[in-house]
């Protein structure tokens, strides 16, 4: 870990062992901010980040006890810049059960309790939970911090097949709006709500068609995008309480 403190202050990044999350980890360092992460399975983007003297901490944001340790570690540090909340968990919702299933009332309920437990945990507690307990060092920052929720295109429109998924980044769009009210004028509080920005390596041609087709500018733009959204929050003075959609225009694609 950097014992000496950037001249741009610390940012902490949650969920930062692969695709937006590491770029962004990786560029804002290169860009003078000191950075700690956290990330839930080692990848060899966490070794990258390690090598390049990113402060990395593994965290299970769904357990109370992961996520005091990962406060606990950010001890040393006196203050945060900013807190940018990227951690997710694309999962979605179960098939639904048929009329002669062999899963009783309660199984199913459990079953489905699950799946909306994580994403809430994940996506709405965890933050709540973190900006309440890092608030201090947030307000120790001296001329303005920033917090930055990554929420998704799908909390304002629904989503058939994640609707546990589109709800708690819909609770995360709210908490937004909440905190915005709270902090002012020492923190901005704002979202960065993304549509589709990149493939995964297995996704088809044909899936990636359709997918280019729901939006106007029908590209996948890449983690870039979600880069100079942070950087054009961190360097305003006057954005609160507002949510980026970075959706290429597709919520104009009408039928």
């Amino acid at each position: 870990m950097q014992k000496s403190h950037s001249a741009k202050g610390l940012i902490v990044i949650t969920g930062a062992g692969q695709r937006v999350g590491l770029h962004c980890a990786a560029a804002l360092q290169r860009q003078g901010y000191q950075l700690v992460v956290s990330y839930r399975k080692m990848t060899s983007g966490i070794t990258q980040l390690q090598q390049a003297g990113v402060h990395c901490i593994a965290a299970d944001f769904t357990r109370l006890d992961s996520m005091a340790a990962f406060i606990a570690a950010l001890a040393p540090y006196p203050s945060i810049r900013a807190l940018i909340h990227n951690a997710s968990s694309w999962q979605p919702d179960l098939p639904e059960q048929q009329a002669d299933s062999s899963l009783s009332t309660v199984n199913q309920l459990q079953q489905d309790a699950a799946v909306f437990d994580e994403m809430q945990h994940i996506h709405a507690r965890a933050p709540y939970l973190l900006n309440r307990a890092l608030l201090p060092k947030l307000l120790a920052s001296g001329d303005g911090a920033d917090i930055i929720h990554l929420t998704d295109f799908v909390a304002s429109v629904g989503s058939s097949k994640h609707q546990a998924y589109a709800a708690s980044k819909a609770a995360l769009e709210n908490l937004t709006l909440s905190l915005a009210r709270q902090l002012a004028p020492e923190i901005k509080v704002n979202a960065i709500a993304p549509a589709l920005l990149m493939f995964n390596e297995g996704d088809d041609d044909a899936y990636r068609q359709k997918a280019l087709a729901k939006s106007l500018m029908a590209v996948a733009p890449g983690p870039a995008e979600v880069l100079q959204s942070i950087l054009y929050l961190l360097q305003s003075e006057y954005v609160t309480g507002r949510v980026l959609a970075l959706d290429g225009g597709r919520h104009l694609k009408l039928p």
